[in-house]
């Protein structure tokens, strides 16, 4: 890393790692492997894995040594949360600093969660006009 900033040695050895907060229910685990996939075609992003903070695998830990393992040199872990809250506060920054213990080299940090981002915005509008459109209105399921 140069002086300290991890865009000076390229967003190729930057790994993010996306955590949800991890389900029992597989459909929902996929989901996040899904968004990992948009997140980085759609991103200079190269390293990125998903995590779950509990409930399913892989862990906050396995994401980041894989991240590790394909050369970065800083690992961003990014909450996939709404709003920040204790996960946000103690147990994702808790879970990072263990997976980062292995790794005395790397530097980590942890996001804020999406939270009241003006893009939020514009996702909400669009499920708003696509339930419009398709006709559902209250009540009447999905």
């Amino acid at each position: 890393m140069v002086n300290g900033d991890p865009h000076a040695t390229g967003v190729h050895r930057v790994g993010i790692v996306i955590v949800d907060h991890g389900s029992r229910r597989d459909d929902a685990n996929r989901m996040l492997l899904d968004f990992v996939q948009l997140f980085q075609s759609h991103t200079s992003y190269r390293i990125v894995e998903p995590a779950h903070m509990e409930l399913a695998e892989p862990s906050i830990a396995t994401a980041f040594d894989r991240c590790v393992a394909q050369a970065a040199v800083h690992v961003v872990v990014a909450p996939y949360f709404l709003s920040p809250g204790k996960h946000w506060d103690e147990d994702i920054p808790g879970l990072a600093g263990q997976a980062a213990a292995k790794h005395p080299a790397v530097t980590y940090g942890v996001s804020q969660p999406i939270g009241l981002h003006p893009l939020m915005v514009e996702v909400i509008q669009s499920r708003v006009e696509q339930c419009l459109a398709t006709g559902l209105g209250p009540g009447k399921g999905r």
